[in-house]
């Protein structure tokens, strides 16, 4: 750039560009350009064109130089804040909830603390670091990119567990000024993702362990070779005792949230006999809110849910030969990221679990691993790709909760039919931390329809209506 050029702006001590001319004199400056332009010979319409462009920018930074560059430094802190990232998953949303962040922070009155506070938490995670706050919404949450959420619950996130499902998992340093809980009455809200402790893993729901599941007691010699990834089954023998595996019992155990009096009473109850049907579950694949496709009838005790388009067989479901003349893009890009998809194991004890063979995250809605773990009956577990198998229906749970239910009641019993229905989306969450409330708006979601629990509770429902005096036809 020639002199002449470089004099019309300059920068001051503080970084930031400031005017050194008039519009007028910038002008003049143009007309210089264009004649310089003309004379290397480029063609007048490409010099014009290049002109008009520089007269625009010129008068933008004589009007406002200051906020012209922010972009610039705006995009400088968030690559650095960036750096700090953990995980490869969801980059375009880390990226745009870092960018929010950053211009909060820089705003007049957008928060307590500042970005210098914010990197050196991230820069020294063992060492005390000040709160970074920002003011609280009316809901609480923090819109970014058309999503919704918990602000101390993105930035933990993006900076310490990727894998983090929701606040109940967090609970706040007795440090931290600012917390997400009931006792900060001020209108802030802290992010400092040091600020937080993740509860006992063995408590959360994303589940990074599971026990080793028997062996199921329908052979699968007859599996598709072409149905890769499928998890070892462990024998009874390689089953480890409780007392060396005490982690794996307060997680896993089906029995590890009930009392020696729940399995006591569970002991005298009497076990399932066949129901009438040879298929133990009923398989339904949804696109949004309409079920694409058949029901599937489970016979075998292992079963793969894959994306491919191979024939469908008794063990495995290809989900890729399924049409639909409403398919959206959304769902024609979740679809291509079902991949391997899920294996579906049935064990001789009535217990069923899941693991996740495909390279993205599935969410599972089981009402009674819900129940086992404490949870709310509503909440969604994200499986993480290439975890481990998790129980998501346990006999002896749901014992325990048929004995409840019928205690309660008819109704109570009758309500108890959701639990024999697991829902699971590819891909995409939904619930409360998510932009999706319901599971009727993911793009790709089974239904689970397990026949014996559900048997079991028909064949009781009878008996306890005639205790109660209640007409089983009344009940809905």
């Amino acid at each position: 750039m020639s002199p002449r050029f470089s004099s019309l702006t300059s920068v001051d001590g503080k970084g930031h560009l400031s005017s050194a001319v008039s519009l007028g004199s910038a002008l003049s400056h143009v007309r210089a350009a264009t004649a310089v332009c003309a004379a290397a010979t480029f063609p007048f319409e490409q010099c014009a064109e290049f002109a008009m462009a520089l007269i625009t920018k010129i008068a933008a930074l004589i009007k406002n130089p200051k906020s012209s560059m922010n972009g610039l430094f705006n995009g400088t802190s968030v690559k650095k804040l960036l750096g700090w990232r953990i995980g490869e998953e969801e980059e375009k949303f880390a990226e745009k909830a870092v960018e929010t962040l950053v211009k909060k922070l820089k705003k007049k009155n957008g928060g307590i603390g500042t970005l210098e506070d914010l990197e050196y938490a991230l820069s020294h995670p063992g060492s005390h670091s000040k709160c970074v706050a920002l003011p609280k919404s009316q809901d609480g949450r923090l819109q970014v990119s058309h999503r919704k959420g918990l602000p101390h619950v993105i930035y933990c996130r993006v900076w310490r567990w990727p894998d983090l499902q929701s606040h109940q998992e967090l609970r706040p340093i007795p440090e931290c000024l600012y917390p997400h809980d009931h006792n900060n009455k001020t209108p802030y809200v802290c992010i400092n993702p040091y600020h937080y402790q993740r509860l006992d893993q063995s408590r959360n729901a994303h589940f990074s362990y599971s026990p080793p599941i028997p062996s199921p007691t329908v052979s699968t010699a007859g599996s598709s070779p072409s149905c890769s990834g499928r998890m070892d089954m462990a024998s009874p023998s390689n089953v480890p005792s409780s007392s060396s595996s005490p982690e794996y019992d307060m997680a896993f155990s089906p029995s590890s949230m009930l009392s020696e009096e729940d399995v006591n009473r569970m002991d005298q109850v009497s076990p399932y006999t066949s129901p009438p049907t040879q298929y133990w579950a009923t398989i339904s694949y949804y696109e949004l809110n309409s079920r694409v496709g058949e029901y599937f009838k489970v016979y075998k005790n292992e079963l793969i849910v894959d994306g491919f388009t191979d024939p469908n067989s008794d063990d495995r479901i290809c989900l890729g030969l399924l049409s639909n003349v409403n398919r959206n893009p959304t769902i024609e890009n979740t679809r291509r990221h079902i991949g391997k998809g899920i294996s579906l194991v049935y064990t001789s004890d009535y217990d069923l679990y899941i693991q996740n063979l495909s390279e993205s995250s599935i969410f599972v809605q089981s009402r009674n691993l819900n129940y086992n773990m404490h949870q709310e009956q509503t909440t969604v577990c994200r499986v993480p790709a290439h975890s481990a198998a998790i129980c998501v229906f346990s006999n002896i749970v749901f014992q325990q909760m048929l004995q409840n239910a019928k205690m309660r009641g008819a109704e109570e019993l009758h309500a108890l039919q959701k639990v024999c229905f697991i829902r699971l989306s590819f891909v995409k969450g939904w619930g409360p931390d998510y932009p999706r409330q319901d599971v009727t708006s993911t793009p790709c979601w089974l239904e689970i329809q397990l026949l014996y629990p559900l048997w079991h509770i028909d064949k009781t429902l009878p008996e306890v209506c005639l205790i109660s005096g209640v007409d089983p036809t009344s009940i809905s």
